[in-house]
């Protein structure tokens, strides 16, 4: 099983990316996924979910309005479009998910600064 992210950089406040998560080694369409992040000092925060066919999606209080996730099960990827970044989104993000949300990936740096 490997979970792939890509995308992290830096970026001033107010800026946008998108993270990737290129996912292989089980049926990525049938489970759901999500975005974990941790920022220094700080406990790990669940900022985002998906379920499988996208019917459904989570998002914590603070990124609501900005961030958006979605998945292309034709492509075993899961998405993390992030707007209007903000100093406090700085974190390593992670991607998450399959089998009782059993796998993780290996993680990708998101700064926002000036």
């Amino acid at each position: 099983v490997q979970l792939v992210e890509s995308g992290g950089r830096l970026v001033p406040p107010g800026g946008s990316l998108r993270l990737s998560c290129a996912v292989s080694g089980f049926l990525f369409s049938r489970f759901g996924m999500s975005w974990p992040r941790q920022a220094p000092g700080k406990e790990r925060e669940l900022v985002a979910s998906i379920r499988s066919f996208g019917e459904r999606t989570t998002y914590v209080d603070s990124v609501k309005g900005r961030f958006t996730i979605s998945r292309d099960n034709a492509k075993s990827t899961v998405y993390l479009q992030m707007n209007n970044l903000k100093p406090e989104d700085t974190a390593v993000y992670y991607c998450k998910g399959g089998p009782d949300y059993a796998y993780w990936g290996q993680g990708t740096q998101v700064t926002v600064s000036s």
